[in-house]
């Protein structure tokens, strides 16, 4: 006997398919530990910055940059790992043993950790990705715009005491356990940038211009800030590096649509001058008028 589908109650004239039907945050994983990318925008972000990534103190051959891939922090708990949006490793090899694509990041075996990790806010991670920030940035809201220095209402808990069967939170391990230097969140939806660098050994919070949101880092001669523009098809506003003068990183697609127009430019401001010359001169270089053309 065959079983009777469940039915959908129908409007007339049906409503769209978005609202009725079910999302990804509504249907759960076949292996709810492997959740996979939440979406496309998970996907591009780090794609952006890990291309304007320009940094003049560190060979190509010598960061690392991780994309959503494991990274296992404690020794004494071998199989606990976060899983950053992104991050930057500096002064290590690009390939794994200088041979090899890494299928993770183990700490204890690569021997350092990362200097910066950017998130990106997801439905439902805001505790997980900024710790007790999550609950003072909605008490801030209410009262004024400017973003706070914060010091974790925890700061002074000891690594030992954060090691304990349960595995500790994101912002755990990145300001406490890790000792990240800098690590900012993006979320998509405000499109707001938060920074925090690591001061005292607690991280606190960057005051960064609303209207212009940029998050500068000295130690890499570069700055984090929210751009609006196109990126693989997509007009958004995006997390890019810029240079100490302000301008935006280019990619490498842009260096080389930059290079061609400027090719451009400057045959056009050579036919310029050359149409201004009399037949005879153009005559004696050897050039037709019709190849101005």
């Amino acid at each position: 006997m065959l079983q009777q589908r469940p039915s959908i109650p129908q409007t007339d004239p049906p409503l769209p398919a978005k609202l009725t039907l079910p999302t990804m945050y509504d249907l759960p994983s076949e292996d709810p530990k492997e959740p996979g990318l939440p979406d496309e925008f998970h996907d591009l972000q780090p794609q952006l910055l890990s291309r304007t990534l320009r940094l003049t103190d560190f060979t190509a051959d010598r960061i690392f940059t991780g994309t959503d891939l494991n990274l296992y922090y404690d020794v004494r708990h071998p199989l606990w790992h976060k899983r950053p949006d992104w991050f930057l490793v500096l002064d290590v090899p690009r390939l794994y043993e200088e041979s090899d694509l890494r299928s993770s990041y183990v700490i204890w075996q690569e021997g350092a950790h990362p200097f910066v990790v950017i998130e990106l806010l997801s439905p439902g991670t805001e505790k997980e990705d900024l710790g007790e920030y999550a609950e003072l940035e909605a008490i801030a809201a209410e009262t004024t715009s400017e973003p706070k220095s914060i010091v974790s209402l925890e700061s002074e808990q000891s690594h030992e005491q954060i090691v304990k069967d349960t595995p500790p939170k994101k912002w755990d391990v990145y300001e406490r356990i890790l000792r990240v230097p800098y690590y900012a969140v993006f979320s998509r939806y405000t499109n707001r940038l938060r920074g925090f660098k690591l001061e005292g050994g607690s991280y606190q919070g960057q005051t960064i211009d609303s209207d212009n949101p940029r998050f500068w880092i000295p130690e890499l001669k570069l700055g984090l800030g929210v751009w609006q523009g196109e990126f693989e098809g997509i007009t958004r506003q995006w997390l890019r590096w810029y240079h100490s003068e302000g301008n935006w990183v280019l990619t490498d697609t842009e260096h080389e649509r930059q290079l061609r127009e400027q090719e451009q430019q400057k045959r056009l401001k050579l036919v310029e001058k050359l149409r201004s010359l009399t037949l005879a001169q153009l005559e004696g270089l050897g050039i037709n008028l019709q190849e101005l053309e």
